[in-house]
């Protein structure tokens, strides 16, 4: 896992999005929600958005996600606890986590459960695009 605190960094992304590359992302926060679904559409990345896991587990969209960027901090199920029942359901997709509540205990879990990322609210638009990016040619 990478882990992606410090501010500042730059670079252009090396990866044309591909429409075939659905980026689910699970943030209960309505503003916060928003600007990351900024920051995809201004990178040409497709996205699907959701309130809460729950709401995600309601449609197919999981099944055909080519990366999932959670929240760790969710009402009802956590990121975490989407996480773990994804990887239990057989589902592989990379998955970046984001959090306003940064601890090492959050940041080993999110480590141990298979995080490619993790990001401390408020990130660097440019490096968290380049982390999707690299989830995607993962993928």
């Amino acid at each position: 896992m990478r882990e992606i605190i410090a501010e500042g960094e730059s670079g252009a992304t090396a990866l044309m999005p591909d429409q075939q590359h659905i980026v689910v992302v699970v943030e209960d926060d309505a503003g916060m929600r928003k600007a990351i679904e900024r920051l995809l559409r201004a990178g040409g990345f497709p996205y699907e958005s959701f309130a809460s896991a729950e709401a995600l587990l309601k449609t197919g969209v999981a099944d055909t996600a080519a990366c999932l960027v959670l929240d760790v901090h969710l009402p009802g199920l956590s990121g975490f606890q989407l996480q773990r029942h994804l990887m239990a359901s057989g589902r592989k997709s990379p998955v970046i986590f984001i959090t306003a509540h940064d601890d090492a205990a959050v940041r080993d879990e999110a480590q141990r459960i298979g995080s490619i990322a993790y990001f401390r609210k408020p990130f660097d638009g440019k490096v968290f695009l380049r982390e999707i990016v690299r989830a995607l040619k993962r993928n």
